[in-house]
């Protein structure tokens, strides 16, 4: 695994505190290369929200924030049913099944940890997405799960929202496989919705227990 990969991976476990500055030199040692791919991946990881300026030229783990996830899943909610609803007429047999398979390899005993579980739950999403041939509304909500990913990681880890979402997959594979595609628009906006809620009220509660603290 190269280093972007290992680095991210490493955030998305929750391995770096928020507020963490990350220094090239630390970051070199710990992972024992040099510091060439660590500007790199730095950088990389810099323009993709994982890592925010820090100070002059540092970088370091951003903070959550509930207005920013809030502010993601509102925009979500609005732009992926309308791209399922894109996608849905081209949806056979072939993606649905390959959607299911996507579902059912995250079904493991024990389970998976959340950078693998973000993985395949853009796949799941990106299987039915891709359907509509609409690259530019694709893209933009590409983007946004960029930005969502680390929120959802941390969802999985400290609220255990992976079951919920889990059932929820299966509950809109069946309605598209049913053919009810305003019933499965409605779901995902549900699905987005619903999460968002939760991730955002529990962000609120650990801001106020931070303040009370200082």
């Amino acid at each position: 695994m190269d280093l972007y990969r290992q680095l991210k991976s490493d955030l998305q476990r929750g391995r770096f505190a928020p507020g963490t500055p990350l220094k090239q030199s630390e970051i070199a040692e710990r992972y024992g290369v040099s510091r060439i791919p660590v500007r790199d991946a730095l950088a990389r990881l810099k323009s993709e929200g994982w890592l925010t300026g820090y100070g002059k030229r540092g970088v370091a783990v951003p903070r959550f924030d509930p207005q920013e996830a809030e502010d993601l899943y509102l925009m979500r909610m609005h732009l992926e049913p309308l791209l399922l609803s894109l996608a849905a007429p081209s949806l056979n047999g072939e993606l649905l099944g390959r959607a299911q398979d996507i579902l059912d390899a995250m079904e493991t005993t024990p389970p998976l940890d959340a950078a693998t579980l973000g993985q395949l739950n853009w796949q799941f999403h990106t299987g039915l997405y891709r359907a509509a041939g609409r690259p530019t509304l694709f893209k933009t909500v590409e983007q946004l799960q960029r930005q969502c990913e680390r929120y959802i990681g941390y969802q999985n880890r400290s609220l255990d929202y992976q079951s919920t979402s889990q059932r929820e997959h299966y509950q809109l594979l069946a309605l598209l496989r049913q053919g009810e595609t305003r019933e499965a628009c409605s779901l995902l906006e549900q699905h987005i919705v619903a999460a968002g809620r939760v991730l955002v009220e529990h962000l609120k509660e650990q801001q106020g227990a931070d303040v009370d603290m200082e």
